[in-house]
């Protein structure tokens, strides 16, 4: 189901549900009720609650953005170190360079077409790309360099898959959801407990108020889609952040 479509049901079912109670709760209370009698201490708690969740809301979307932004560094590292082989490879004789050439792209497909699934599925990586990235730095290491410009190419080139191991690494450790459970409780509570709020100050059914009540509950929805959305660095689909590759790889499943 494509992510516009579950935000655009989630603002609608919980809108409707906060219309729905709030037309309940002034049809409970009467007309006869002045909202005027609610206390003015009261009305700076719920100013002081919405701020402190307002806070942590702001934290989480930040926790998470940082995260997801590192994550995607490190692809771009990884897919950028690997062209950078292929391409000071060029040097060699046409038999070692088709080699090189022909395990990075090996490895690019595996992991744009079958390593990123299960990366998003399970939060791990295949033994599969982890030998296809060895049969890379294999073929690099073995080609011996017999010019001044073979030279030259040789050890950037070591140096570089040994980048894109190392990104290819911390892929695996930023693979999943970054948020704890308990921090979704707490956001998921303190959203319950600041729309909840809304009744609290007696809202009315004008339609100035409902509409005002179901402004805010669409952001406080939104924004905590986006802290979901977020939340898995490597996007919920492969071709969120598998860019990198594809761009650099264009024959890689999935490239243009």
């Amino acid at each position: 189901m494509p992510e516009w479509l579950i935000l655009t049901l989630l603002m609608a079912g919980v809108c409707t549900a906060v219309v729905l109670a709030a037309v309940l709760n002034a049809h409970r209370l009467g007309g006869d009720d002045d909202p005027s009698e609610t206390p003015d201490v009261l009305d700076y708690m719920i100013m002081m609650i919405g701020v402190v969740y307002a806070i942590v809301l702001g934290l989480a979307i930040a926790g998470v953005w940082e995260a997801r932004g590192a994550a995607q560094n490190g692809v771009r590292t990884e897919a950028q170190a690997l062209h950078e082989v292929s391409a000071r490879a060029s040097v060699y004789p046409r038999s070692v360079r088709d080699r090189i050439d022909e395990d990075i792209d090996a490895y690019v497909d595996h992991v744009v077409s079958k390593e990123w699934q299960v990366m998003i599925d399970k939060g791990e990586l295949t033994e599969r790309g982890t030998a296809l990235l060895d049969a890379v730095r294999h073929e690099v290491t073995h080609a011996r360099p017999h010019t001044a410009l073979q030279s030259q190419a040789y050890q950037p080139m070591v140096d570089e898959v040994a980048a894109a191991d190392a990104a290819r690494t911390a892929r695996q450790q930023s693979a999943g959801p970054t948020m704890p459970p308990v921090v979704w409780i707490g956001l998921a509570l303190g959203a319950a407990l600041v729309i909840g709020l809304i009744f609290t100050l007696q809202i009315r059914r004008s339609p100035r108020e409902l509409m005002l009540s179901v402004m805010f509950t669409s952001l406080i929805v939104f924004l905590l889609f986006l802290v979901w959305d977020f939340d898995d660095p490597f996007g919920r689909s492969v071709g969120d952040t598998t860019t990198p590759f594809t761009d650099l790889f264009p024959s890689a499943r999935g490239g243009v």
